[in-house]
């Protein structure tokens, strides 16, 4: 079992409230919980599956040289990349906008 962490944005209201089953919403779209990776990646399934138009990242501890991994879902502007065996991210452009 392992410390897990969820944050979401813009996430539908049904999304919500099934993360709040399993985890505690520490914050509006933070989530955290004590759970196996089999749980996890169940969790995980249902964030993808209810997530709609938003973004959401889940972020656990693992064993290797971080301490922990993450996956995303949903367009943002940080994009994971793996260098050397070491999951980063990097920053899309911000969008321009014309007045």
């Amino acid at each position: 079992m392992g410390l897990m962490v969820i944050v979401t944005e813009n996430a539908p209201p049904s999304l919500r409230g099934r993360l709040a089953v399993w985890l505690l919403e520490i914050r509006a779209g933070v989530y955290i919980g004590n759970y196996s990776s089999k749980v996890r990646e169940m969790i995980w399934k249902q964030v993808i599956l209810g997530l709609g138009r938003g973004s959401a990242v889940m972020a656990w501890h693992a064993p290797n040289d971080a301490g922990y991994d993450f996956e995303t879902v949903g367009v943002n502007r940080r994009i994971p990349r793996e260098m050397d065996g070491i999951k980063l991210i990097s920053f899309l452009p911000e969008k321009k906008t014309e007045d």
